[in-house]
């Protein structure tokens, strides 16, 4: 498309203007080609024919849409009006001071202080790309930062401007950022140290100038050196052309450099007053300016800042007090009086005050320097002259020491800050930050604006190169054809300078000259060049200038001072004087050959493209223009060797007003830092370059739907560019972008604009069409009734008379008979019609009926059959899903029971206990015994004689009985082989039983719906049989103990019991193999009924037999015949017979009551029995109930088998417990054993006649445990059928009927044994009255020995050498991830306490105190080497919080103590107060915590920004603006997309790992709150910094992500914990983006709901806001300051960025442990078998 066609109505141009440089038109009528005028309307409404040129028509304006970029290329139409205006809005509208202008940033000084620098602006530009975020320095400086650490390619940083622009605090602040981000943790000070290089600098380098307050009055260039991980280790620092003629000379309105007034300021200090200075108005050099203080600038404060800062580069006392000593020696020499002595002489006073103290303080002869001052030395061939001088030249000798004094300190102190910077280490990388004037020209300039521009020339020239050369890269990256580009090439400038011949070789010819002038100078100048070189000119008027084209404008030179300035000489005589100075600082000022200044010779070893211009002359060198000229050189080489960035600093105005923008002073510094270059540049070429996903984005709206079938993108592009732009050659397609020449963008924004603006008109013009139509249709509604209702009226009352209406009344009449008489035999017709039709349809359908009852009539006997069989199918279905609800209920209630019954077991304990101190109380008896026993000791002897006989006949007899004993013996196997036969032949008959039993199964089936009937009227009987059962049941259990391996047996069928229940709740489908396992059981139980009472039967023959034979083998006679008299005598000495037989009376009373005491208790256990059986019954009935009345009971079912699993894990502990019990109870047992062995040894010592009886009784007694055995089976059998009885309501009346019988047999049983234990009492009680005596002195023995049982107390016995494998296996070696699964909350924590509990038992203070401080030591070790591991440290710190809690709840404090149980209080500690320990473990937690947070926000603070800022939840609401930023090939991001559905999973990460591993829900609720902070804090800053995001539509983005964090909060009932309060500032943000802002409603509104936000924030938002399409509009400077005006009142803090690294106060509430310790048990898993539970 031609340009001159975009010249059309309504568009706008930019014509010039004598103030504004340019002023804005609209084009009023469509320019023609030809025409001389173009019809254009100004913003003030005045219209003019504005005279134009066809080839050189007036720049075109950008759309609003594209005004405000962050970058000027950009801008659709490239030219010098386009980018004044984008700054001008973004620096006075939106308050933005920095512009991207390709790959330069444009940074203008808002002459005051922006809150955009501190370190939350750090942070959040810290890793970005370069183009994400707005503009800024730090960008720039992140972005060389980066650059160095992808490519290992050296960086520099040219920050340029005029005095006054802001350079030196730029680059202040890139040193500032690049010590934040690069900070080293070895050499921490390294940092610190770089940045107080600039104070000092400032201080000794700086001074107020008309132009700027603290001007840098020299250039500087510093190396900031890395190492290979990219840390600063030092510095380095170059100088270049000092003013020092500012020590002598100052122009009005100016000072000094710094450094002399902070000295004056201070002169009154203590340690300055040997100095003897004053007040700066004392001094000449200070008071030239006539402006020694500047506003709001505290000399005295910062002479104290300077001397931190030396002291900080480890410069201390004696070398700054060095350094002040000469300045204050150049100030009294500046006030040094010289008197004229005529024309031609001069003289200085001996007795001058300041040159005397000059002398003082420099050491120097003061005779010499007052002679040497005026006079001069000419040496000859032949002779030496001394020479006076005048007044004048006196002056300039003693101002040229002055000047050449400082700038050897200023040397001195750069070099001395370098030592300071230097570093050990080898320099990996660096990057260099250049702060160097720019282009400068006043109304008169010297010598040195001439080697300032012709720096900048230089600086120009590498920077159109570069320029030059990214643009080509660029389009071999893409493809495109590179075409060569015409841009200014300064070199014939820089030619003219310093080539040979040039300007500076023949400044330093005339030099060598003793006779050389300016003048001659000048004219070898106009010899040489005027007219021969079109860059040099004279001027017209003066013969003392000339001028030269620079690259930004005609300079006009003064040649005066040339040649002295070149020189800086100072006279020979004078040197030598300072060299015999006795202050060493200033005689090695002077010598012969000085120490290099800056060790960058020696570092820096680059080669330069081109060779460095050198002189022949060696004198010619040491000129300040050849110093300065090598100077260059090599920092071009250095420049040339990194991969530069730039800074351009613009003045806005020259009074120093806050955001004024004076557009002329701003075009001039444009074109003089060369950004208008650069856009001219980009300009010739394709400056808008879009990537295809943003132009389909932007650009759909002109797609046709046939071209956005295509499946390719690009090719969709390309296919609607070549239709919207005919001609090709305004654009390119590259790999990636499409490249568009400048204008072509607009254009497309203007198609763009018009089909919305007809699409917008389309639907107004319908939707205005349908309110019209519907308004006219309702009108016309209304008329036409109106028109009825009064023709109507009015033909009523034209057509009513006498005559007519009698007519018509009488035709009424007529007509009525009439109608009537028709209608009623129409009406007969067609009654006796439908009379017909009903006859013959009714008949029709009845036979039709019938018929198909016929034919359907077995159908529906089939369905109802199947029906009938569905039915039956449906009803079983939802009879087993009643029972699986029954049994997952019934598994929790019997776990409940099971809790219930351990709590009396603990019951139990107690009681033997209480037992145990009964004993104890016997033991005193038995003392009394003792001494009894001392008096039947004598006796003893008398019969021990007697006993000798008595052994020597019992011999004998004993003998015989071995004999009878073995013939017993053989008996027994006998009849052990007889048992077996028999039980053989039960066997068999029990196989025959299961036959017959399979048979009458099909009959209990027919009998099962009678027994349900009468099940109601049954079910009481029925409990108080299950009670008898239970009864007995506890009986056998208690009896079943007494058999060791019987116990064993019984402990594996209860196991597979408890894991068949457990089962059973997510088995529903097994129910039916249940039932017929149960059939099965009640077979085998009948035919182990019939096989019990066979066996009873043989036994009870059996015991008879025996009991037979032992009565006739013990013959009373025979043992009495075989006594002898006096034997007999003996024994009933002293009535011991007697005696005897009355102990056996009373053992078996003692025998009686035991029986009939444990009979009371088991008939209360069968009554506790019987009430849980009848609340079982209950919970059963209301299970049912809740059946039928909720259906949708799975969703809780499943959680209720979720929380049985998980009390599961208790049941090993039960477990163990009981089997503790049974384990303590046989102890008992065993020591009954004991006793009753002991018992036995000794009345075989006595009688061993008695061994046959008592072989005799132990076969009676294995029979006796045989048939225990065979009752256990049945009972264990019988407990699963009454369980499963429990579960399956059909069979119950079964079961029980069985039951009832089996109890009766039972309990008849049990009578007989005990009568046959009666009878073989009463035969041995005769014999346990004779060892009574015996008996006593056992019990003695054993009262020694505890009888206490083994309760667990939760306590863990370790011993101290342990100590170190606890904390290795439990702490350091334990992994979180699948053990919190099968263990409680807290496991570690727990045992750690049972540990302290032990030492706290054993009142060991130094094995508690180890153990606490290797526990501390052991968690602080895990979290120290997992660090970044959030699933440890989440581990860990609720294991700390677990502790610290275990700690507080049985430290036996009161307010600890009231939450715990009474078995808990019983656990306190006793003996120690650990509230010290639990202040270090808070300490720790609150560590634990705060990593905890750090790894958290790290993981997931990648995500935030591409997630709640970037990325479209609302698809289709967002459209792309062009943007057109060229990012750097460098800072292309390949990271993965995150979007928020990423921060969600991210954040149920988290949430699902606290709470496995049990942390506290105030904790998580704490976590959450400090995540969803940290989520709206880099959310909002990001949006701070980021204008492109400041809109409408991007506010709906933010706002619908912030509701899935909600929705996420209300998910995971998180909505108390306050994270929802942390989003408000994010949340009002949106709503500002969204809200209308036009009105002063729309302002009060904003100040009352943006509460949250403060005034800096809620004005940046404003200012920030951005439109996306046109027909959005931007916030009105008028009326962002009306909101700032409502909000002044506002107190808030004056703070843009939230602090992203504030952390809220964590507490850790107390909350006392469920779990008894008693309980807790140690998994295998944690390889803890060394400790012991107490």
């Amino acid at each position: 498309m031609a340009l001159a066609e975009l010249y059309t109505q309504y568009n706008r141009v930019w014509i010039p203007d004598n103030e504004e440089v340019w002023q804005s038109a609209e084009i009023t009528k469509n320019y023609k080609a030809g025409d001389r005028f173009l019809h254009v309307q100004l913003e003030d409404g005045t219209e003019l024919n504005y005279p134009v040129d066809p080839a050189a028509l007036p720049p075109l304006r950008n759309p609003d849409i594209l005004v405000g970029e962050n970058d000027l290329t950009a801008l659709s139409y490239l030219h010098e009006p386009a980018v004044l205006h984008n700054l001008k809005v973004r620096f006075v509208e939106s308050k933005l001071i920095y512009t991207y202008s390709g790959i330069i940033l444009v940074a203008i000084n808002p002459y005051k202080q922006l809150p955009i620098y501190g370190d939350a602006i750090i942070h959040a530009y810290s890793g970005q790309n370069m183009g994400d975020m707005d503009p800024h320095i730090f960008a720039v400086a992140e972005e060389a930062y980066k650059q160095m650490a992808r490519n290992n390619k050296n960086q520099s940083i040219i920050v340029s401007g005029e005095s006054g622009a802001g350079k030196t605090v730029s680059a202040r602040y890139t040193m500032r950022y690049f010590a934040a981000v690069s900070k080293s943790s070895s050499n921490a000070d390294v940092e610190d140290k770089v940045l107080a290089s600039n104070p000092i600098t400032e201080a000794v380098g700086n001074a107020k100038t008309t132009r700027n307050d603290n001007s840098s009055r020299f250039g500087k260039y510093t190396e900031i050196s890395f190492d290979q991980s990219y840390q600063i280790i030092g510095a380095n620092m170059r100088t270049y052309l000092l003013e020092k003629s500012r020590v002598v000379f100052q122009s009005e309105n100016e000072r000094n450099y710094h450094i002399f007034y902070q000295l004056c300021a201070s002169a009154m200090q203590p340690e300055f007053k040997h100095l003897k200075l004053g007040s700066a108005e004392e001094f000449n050099y200070t008071r030239m300016g006539g402006s020694t203080v500047i506003e709001g600038v505290d000399d005295r404060a910062n002479m104290v800042e300077t001397q931190k800062t030396f002291a900080l580069l480890d410069l201390k006392g004696d070398f700054q007090m060095d350094v002040f000593k000469i300045l204050a020696a150049i100030l009294h020499l500046g006030n040094v009086e010289i008197t004229a002595v005529g024309d031609e002489r001069s003289s200085i006073s001996l007795e001058d005050k300041h040159l005397n103290i000059f002398c003082e303080l420099l050491d120097l002869n003061c005779d010499k320097m007052a002679q040497w001052l005026c006079h001069r030395k000419i040496i000859t061939t032949s002779e030496t002259v001394i020479k006076p001088m005048t007044r004048a030249q006196a002056v300039n000798a003693r101002d040229a020491l002055a000047k050449k004094i400082y700038s050897h300190l200023f040397d001195f102190i750069v070099e001395r800050i370098n030592q300071a910077l230097q570093f050990p280490g080898k320099q990996h990388t660096f990057i260099g930050v250049l702060d160097i004037y720019g282009f400068e020209t006043f109304d008169v300039n010297s010598f040195e604006q001439f080697c300032i521009n012709y720096a900048n020339e230089k600086l120009q020239q590498q920077f159109n190169l570069h320029v030059f050369k990214l643009e080509q890269e660029e389009y071999m990256k893409e493809d495109i054809p590179w075409t060569l580009i015409d841009f200014y090439d300064n070199q014939p400038v820089i030619d003219l300078i310093e080539a040979k011949m040039g300007i500076l070789e023949l400044l330093d010819e005339e030099c060598l000259l003793p006779h050389g002038t300016d003048e001659n100078w000048l004219q070898k100048l106009y010899n040489n060049f005027v007219n021969k070189n079109a860059l040099f000119e004279k001027p017209r008027m003066s013969n003392t200038s000339f001028i030269i084209q620079h690259f930004a404008d005609k300079v006009e030179y003064k040649c005066e001072g040339f040649l002295e300035k070149n020189r800086d000489t100072v006279y020979e005589v004078l040197t030598e004087i300072l060299k015999e100075s006795k202050f060493h600082l200033c005689a090695n000022f002077f010598q012969d050959n000085p120490v290099s200044i800056s060790p960058f010779g020696s570092t820096i070893n680059i080669k330069s493209a081109r060779p460095v211009l050198k002189s022949p002359n060696k004198q010619l060198r040491m000129t300040v223009g050849s110093k300065f000229r090598s100077s260059l050189s090599l920092l071009m080489v250095t420049l040339n060797a990194t991969t530069p960035h730039y800074v351009r600093c613009i003045k806005p105005n020259d009074e120093k007003l806050p955001f004024e923008f004076d557009s002329k002073r701003v075009a001039q510094q444009l074109r003089a830092c060369g950004v208008l270059e650069t856009i001219r540049i980009s300009a010739q070429s394709y400056p808008s370059r879009w990537t295809y996903i943003e132009f389909f984005s932007r650009y759909s709206i002109l797609m046709a739907q046939q071209e956005l079938s295509i499946n390719d993108k690009k090719q969709i592009c390309k296919t609607v560019l070549q239709r919207l732009i005919q001609d090709h050659n305004q654009y390119r397609f590259g790999r990636t972008k499409i490249f568009f020449r400048a204008g072509q963008v607009a254009y497309l924004e203007k198609l763009r604009s018009d089909k919305l603006r007809h699409a917008c008109i389309m639907i107004q013009k319908s939707v205005r069409g349908w309110l019209q139509r519907k308004k006219f249709l309702r009108i016309k509604q209304a008329a036409i009734i109106i028109q009825q209702y009064f023709r109507g009226q009015r033909t009523v009352r034209q057509a009513i008379t006498a005559r007519t209406l009698k007519e018509t009344w009488a035709a009424i009449i007529i007509q009525k008979y009439c109608r009537g008489y028709l209608v009623r035999r129409l009406c007969q017709l067609i009654h006796v019609a439908a009379v017909t039709i009903q006859a013959y349809t009714r008949g029709f359908l009845a036979r039709k009926k019938y018929r198909k009852m016929l034919e359907e009539h077995k159908a529906v006997i089939l369905q109802k059959y199947a029906r009938a069989w569905l039915a039956r199918r449906r009803f079983q279905n939802i009879r087993r899903f009643v029972l699986n609800i029954q049994l997952s209920y019934r598994v929790q209630r019997l776990q409940k029971k099971i809790e219930e019954q351990s709590r009396e077991n603990h019951g139990l304990l107690e009681r033997l206990t209480s037992l145990a101190s009964t004993h104890m109380n016997d033991m005193d008896t038995i003392q009394k015994l003792e001494l009894d026993l001392e008096k039947l000791t004598a006796q003893k002897r008398t019969y021990e004689e007697k006993g000798k006989k008595y052994r020597e006949d019992s011999e004998q007899k004993i003998l015989k009985l071995e004999n009878q004993n073995k013939e017993l013996q053989e008996q027994k196997e006998t009849l052990e082989i007889k048992l077996q036969e028999k039980t053989e032949e039960m066997k068999e008959k029990m196989d025959d039983l299961t036959k017959q039993l399979f048979n009458d199964v099909q009959k209990e089936e027919n009998q099962r719906m009678i027994l349900e009937k009468n099940f109601q009227n049954q079910k009481q009987d029925y409990e108080k049989e299950i009670e008898l059962l239970k009864g007995e049941i506890k009986i056998l259990k208690e009896e079943k103990t007494q058999l060791q391996h019987q116990i064993q047996q019984e402990i594996v069928i209860q196991d597979g019991l408890k894991v068949e229940v457990g089962q059973l709740t997510k088995q529903a489908q097994k129910i039916p193999e249940l039932q017929k396992e149960i059939e099965l059981l009640q077979t085998q139980k009948l035919d182990v009924e019939k096989q019990a009472q066979s066996q009873k039967r043989e036994l009870r023959e059996k015991m008879s037999e025996v009991t037979k034979q032992l009565l006739e083998s013990y013959d009373f006679e025979d043992v009495r015949s075989r006594l002898s008299t006096e034997d007999l005598e003996h024994l009933n000495e002293d009535g011991e017979l007697w005696f005897a037989y009355e102990g056996l009376k009373k053992a078996t009373r003692v025998l009686e009551s035991h029986f009939q005491s444990q009979k009371e208790i088991y008939e209360k256990e069968i009554e506790g029995l019987n009430f849980k059986v009848e609340h079982l019954s209950q919970d059963i009935n209301h299970l049912q109930k809740l059946f039928r009345e909720e259906n949708d009971i799975n969703d809780g079912i499943r959680l209720e088998v979720s929380r049985l699993t998980s009390e599961n894990l208790v049941i090993p502990d039960l477990k163990q417990q009981v089997s503790e019990l049974e384990n303590q109870k046989l102890d008992l047992e065993n020591r009954l054993q004991e006793q009753t062995v002991k018992l036995k040894e000794m009345s075989n010592r006595l009688h061993y006649e008695l061994e046959g009886d008592r072989t005799q009784r132990r076969t009676n007694e294995a029979q006796n445990e045989i048939d225990i055995k065979e009752r256990l089976k049945v009972t264990t059998q019988e407990i699963e059928g009454l369980s499963n009885g429990l579960m399956q309501d059909e069979i119950q009346d079964e079961v029980k009927s069985k039951i009832k019988q089996e109890t009766t047999r039972l309990t008849v049983e049990n009578m007989d044994l005990e009568e046959e234990l009666d009878m073989k009492d009463r035969i041995i009680k005769k014999l346990e009255d004779q060892i009574k005596t015996l008996t006593k002195t056992i019990e003695k023995t054993e009262a020694h020995v505890p009888t206490s049982s083994k309760e667990y107390i939760g306590m863990m016995e370790y011993k101290k050498e342990d100590e170190e494998r606890i904390i290795q296996n439990l702490i350091l070696d334990l992994k979180p991830r699948g053990v919190v699964v099968n263990m409680i909350p807290g496991l570690p924590a727990h045992i750690l306490f049972m540990c302290v509990r032990y030492a706290d038992y054993l009142n060991d203070p130094d094995m508690l105190k180890s153990f606490m401080n290797v526990t501390i030591d052991g968690i602080k070790q895990v979290v120290k080497e997992h660090s970044e591991d959030f699933e440890m440290l989440s581990f860990w710190l609720s294991n700390t919080y677990y502790f610290l809690n275990c700690l507080k709840q049985y430290s036996g404090e009161e307010e600890f103590m009231k939450y715990n149980t009474p078995r808990q209080n019983k656990n306190c500690l006793k003996h120690f107060d650990l509230s010290e320990y639990r202040q270090i473990l808070s300490d720790l937690a609150i560590r634990i915590y705060h990593q905890f947070v750090i790894v958290m926000e790290n993981n997931i603070q990648p995500m935030i920004v591409p997630g709640m800022l970037e990325y479209e939840s609302l698809q289709g609401i967002s459209g792309l603006k062009p943007t057109g930023f060229r990012k750097r090939s460098s800072s292309i991001d390949d990271s993965d997309t995150y979007t928020m559905t990423s921060i969600l999973q991210q954040l149920s990460y988290f949430y699902s790992t606290m709470c496995q591993n049990g942390l506290d829900s105030e904790l998580l609720k704490q976590a959450v709150k400090q995540l969803f902070f940290l989520i709206g804090a880099i959310t909002l800053n990001s949006l701070f910094l980021r204008k492109d995001m400041c809109s409408c539509r991007k506010g709906m983005q933010i706002r619908c992500n912030i509701s899935y964090l909600e929705e996420w909060l209300k998910d995971k009932n998180l909505q108390s914990s306050n994270a929802k309060e942390t989003l408000e500032p994010l949340s009002q943000a949106a709503w500002l983006l969204q809200v209308k802002k036009i009105t002063d409603d729309d302002a009060k509104e904003i100040c009352e709901h943006c509460t949250s936000l403060s005034t800096v924030q809620i004005v940046k938002i404003l200012n920030s806001y951005t439109p996306i399409d046109d027909f959005e509009k931007r916030v009105t400077p008028s009326f962002v300051r009306k909101v700032q005006a409502m909000l002044n009142n506002r107190e808030d803090v004056p703070q843009l960025m939230l602090d992203t690294k504030y952390l809220f106060q964590v507490t850790f509430p107390f909350t006392p442990s469920p779990h008894a310790l008693e309980m807790i048990q140690v998994p295998s898993s944690f390889k803890l078998g060394f400790l012991t539970r107490v």
